[in-house]
């Protein structure tokens, strides 16, 4: 059945429960390869529970069980083995907490025809045990071979960073054993961790999650442009550009323009774009 946007846009998941402690905030970040070195203040303050911040990016993890809820709706008919995640944004109400329980409530925003392909863009607010609204996630959800429905196109790309040298640019090596790492924050997908799954995916082994590398990159961010303070940050957006294979460096390059950072990565080894249209903004 094609898409049916009508049917599709406004249309609630179901909502789901999460919980986390330090130690679920502290895997996420050993994840994102913190703790390097390990004896290093900043480092520590994303590993060692005695004065533990979290990274915006932590929003990714409650809201992940509820995104996928998109297979339930009306409206809305794909193969799953053809669903990449085009781009994501977070949206910061109010500093993360160390341990919460928080509800998860989403919708689907958005559907665009991209003609190869519809985009679903589903959106998750995570409110905590008081009603208090934590953050939002916007993920755009590409569903290859479902376009041609005749629906909107939705907005245009616009990867375009200034004209001149970066204001920043850090270096992020990543473990050979990344995603084994990663994975346990919840994305058990074999795509990352099994070598014949990766191999029938047509990659030469299993890759970084995506949401790995788009929190590396915000960290980066928030240690060498924010002073790492992960409070600052109110929102945080890109797009999927490419793949990061465990034991690959990440090259951030960010510039600094009207009190936010636009922001690009690539891979030392391939020179290959792994996120654009990057934009992180703060307070």
């Amino acid at each position: 059945m094609p898409i049916d946007p009508d049917k599709a846009v406004g249309a609630s998941l179901p909502e789901t429960t999460f919980e986390w402690d330090e130690d679920r905030v502290i895997l996420y970040h050993l994840g994102l390869g913190a703790g390097n070195p390990p004896t290093d203040p900043g480092e520590l303050a994303y590993t060692y529970e005695a004065e533990l911040k979290v990274l915006p990016t932590f929003a990714t993890i409650p809201a992940f069980g509820s995104l996928l809820g998109i297979t339930a709706v009306e409206g809305i008919s794909f193969n799953p083995a053809l669903l990449l995640h085009g781009e994501h944004e977070v949206e910061i109400h109010r500093p993360i907490p160390v341990r919460a329980t928080v509800t998860n409530r989403a919708r689907v925003a958005a559907v665009y025809d991209k003609r190869k392909a519809a985009v679903v863009v589903v959106q998750a607010e995570t409110y905590d045990q008081s009603g208090q609204l934590l953050f939002t996630n916007r993920a755009s959800l590409y569903l290859r071979g479902e376009g041609g429905f005749g629906g909107d196109p939705g907005p245009g790309r616009t990867d375009h960073m200034p004209d001149r040298e970066p204001d920043l640019t850090v270096e992020s090596p990543t473990l050979p054993q990344q995603a084994l790492l990663y994975r346990l924050s919840g994305d058990k997908n074999p795509l990352h961790a099994d070598p014949g799954f990766a191999a029938a995916a047509g990659f030469e082994r299993p890759i970084l999650h995506g949401l790995c590398t788009y929190g590396i990159v915000c960290k980066a961010l928030v240690d060498h442009g924010l002073g790492g303070d992960v409070a600052s940050v109110t929102a945080y957006r890109a797009r999927f550009a490419g793949i990061v294979f465990p034991g690959e460096t990440i090259v951030t390059r960010a510039w600094e323009e009207d009190g936010r950072w636009l922001v690009e990565a690539t891979t030392a080894e391939r020179g290959k774009t792994v996120l654009g249209n990057g934009s992180l903004r703060r307070e």
